[in-house]
């Protein structure tokens, strides 16, 4: 069966992918994860991050595959700061938010990695197509975010348009195929191309009701020829 399937072309100076976080360390994939490309659609359509029904089921309706058009250079970024129980920032909403937390003697210090200058090409459809959002509301959304988008963390500013266009393919291996030129890495799910180089068994699914990541994906790691002109 052929399928359409909305391309997503990720390219920024910085770009975080998550991962398993530990304590204050904060690692990036290098693929995007099925919980972050929620939150940008999310972002870009205007929803809330407590509209977590509307989170969960697109998150659900998700197929998804990644190819690396360029290797990003891994950066660790060591962040320090004194946080007062009356600090306030601007948001990406234009709004002044404060924080509910009390003060800290001592500053509050985490780890975030970033990847610096890679390109990642996601080809994604949605199941349940009756469904809203619809794939092409999706696409509306990128061109004309109701805020402003970043990938994974609000420093990623991207640096072209999200949005790449459309392609048909009966897998996502083959759309994927379909839209490089080059071999290079990819990922793909199980049952959407062929057997690969390793099966992983990947949490990167987020439980939008309690705000806690929990779920697995089984994806195939593998390269894509991608021979077309």
């Amino acid at each position: 069966m052929t399928h359409r399937w909305l391309v997503l072309d990720l390219c920024a100076p910085l770009m975080a992918f998550g991962g398993v976080a530990i304590d204050h360390v904060g690692p990036t994939r290098d693929t995007p994860a099925a919980s972050m490309l929620t939150g940008l659609f999310g972002n870009a359509l205007g929803w809330h991050w407590s509209d977590w029904q509307a989170h969960q089921l697109l998150q659900d309706r998700l197929v998804f595959a990644a190819r690396i058009d360029q290797e990003g250079s891994l950066v660790t970024d060591s962040q320090n700061a004194k946080l007062g129980k009356n600090d306030r920032g601007w948001t990406t909403a234009g709004l002044v938010e404060g924080r509910d937390g009390a003060s800290y003697d001592a500053p509050h210090r985490r780890r975030r990695d970033y990847l610096a200058d890679a390109r990642v090409v996601v080809v994604l459809r949605l199941t349940q197509r009756e469904a809203a959002p619809s794939l092409d509301k999706l696409a509306d959304a990128l061109n004309r975010p109701a805020r402003p988008l970043f990938i994974g963390r609000k420093p990623c500013l991207p640096t072209r348009p999200l949005f790449a266009g459309w392609t048909e393919a009966d897998s996502a291996y083959a759309a994927l195929s379909a839209t490089g030129q080059t071999p290079t890495r990819a990922q793909w799910p199980v049952g959407e191309g062929p057997a690969g180089e390793a099966t992983l068994d990947l949490p990167d699914m987020r439980n939008w009701r309690s705000g806690l990541h929990g779920g697995r994906r089984l994806v195939i790691q593998g390269q894509i020829s991608g021979a077309k002109s």
